[in-house]
């Protein structure tokens, strides 16, 4: 076997390599999939609600159903501390999803500490200095949220933890370059759509308001 094939070989084991880690950090790339349509509103169920100041909170029920388990996680948080807003996380959540997916895409590992929890941070770090290892270089722009929502919430009372999961949908434009600048995953032409399923979580009745990513999936 010639050494050219040889090392053509080897390039195609690292890519598949790499292909496979970054799937296990972030969620999976599709095409462009047939519209979504909206949902249909869930009709109100039973009248175990919880009340707030006399009526149901609509910061809530505009995201979730009251008496649902993410609803009463929601609650708590409100109690907690009176001044969280589900309706400004969400805002947060979609800025904090564009920043750390293209902070990843762009080995920005200053950017990705402030927003990671720790093992989240490792996890992001260690595929990136394998990609850089391998020559391996992401060109990658944004293109928007296609979609996005809540999928879960919880809240600790013992230790005042909340976590709120996320569903999103991004529309990207990326591609991989190898060191000689040849293509060798990814298209510059093509918009790809991305699920990843985040979760995010924070101490409530500090003053560090901040939400951290404490897990992902597809």
């Amino acid at each position: 076997m010639s050494p050219a094939v040889m090392q053509l070989l080897v390039l195609a084991a690292i890519a598949v390599f790499l292909f496979i880690r970054l799937k296990g950090v972030l969620g999976t790339r599709d095409g462009f999939e047939p519209t979504i349509e909206p949902s249909k509103p869930k009709s109100a169920k039973g009248p175990n609600l919880e009340v707030i100041e006399g009526g149901l909170d609509r910061d809530i029920t505009d995201h979730v159903e009251m008496d649902s388990p993410a609803g009463q996680a929601f609650a708590k948080m409100k109690k907690a501390e009176p001044e969280f807003s589900v309706s400004e996380f969400l805002d947060g959540a979609r800025q904090a999803y564009e920043m750390i997916l293209m902070a990843f895409e762009d080995d920005d590992l200053d950017t990705l500490k402030q927003f990671l929890a720790a093992d989240v941070y490792e996890s992001f770090a260690s595929v990136i200095a394998d990609r850089q290892k391998a020559g391996y270089k992401v060109n990658a722009t944004f293109v928007g949220v296609r979609e996005m929502k809540i999928t879960g919430a919880k809240f600790n009372g013992r230790n005042k933890e909340g976590e709120i999961t996320m569903r999103f949908v991004g529309e990207i434009v990326s591609y991989v370059e190898d060191e000689s600048g040849k293509i060798i995953e990814g298209n510059r032409d093509v918009i790809k759509r991305q699920a990843d399923t985040w979760s995010f979580a924070r101490k409530f009745g500090r003053n560090d308001p901040n939400w951290a990513l404490v897990a992902t999936g597809g």
